[in-house]
């Protein structure tokens, strides 16, 4: 069966948040270019039609930030709420310290592997 819009929202923001942790601390100005145009080509393809549409009217309203890796992680994170807002889910705390330990470099036993 095809995976469901709930499985693909799942799917897509584990590796956009982890993109996002393994982004470089200094991105070059081709690294930031690929990353804005991997956003922008998600937006457009993303096979929920309404999560495109609004996805694609959020990077409008706030384009991609890709200077740094911490830019970058907290707009995701900030991009992630965005939607957990409308379905009525919790809210994450964009900050690095919580979105480096869920990401990057957890310190939950289960996750050492």
């Amino acid at each position: 069966c095809p995976p469901t819009r709930d499985e693909i929202g799942v799917s897509t923001w584990s590796l956009l948040h982890s993109m996002a942790a393994w982004y470089p601390n200094q991105p070059s100005s081709q690294d930031e270019q690929f990353m804005s145009d991997f956003m922008k080509a998600l937006a457009r393809f993303y096979p929920c039609t309404w999560c495109a549409s609004d996805f694609q009217r959020n990077i409008e309203l706030s384009p991609p930030k890709t200077e740094t890796r911490e830019d970058l992680c907290i707009w995701i994170c900030e991009q992630h709420n965005i939607v957990n807002e409308k379905l009525g889910k919790p809210l994450f705390q964009c900050t690095m310290d919580k979105l480096d330990e869920r990401w990057k470099k957890s310190s939950d036993p289960k996750c050492q592997k």
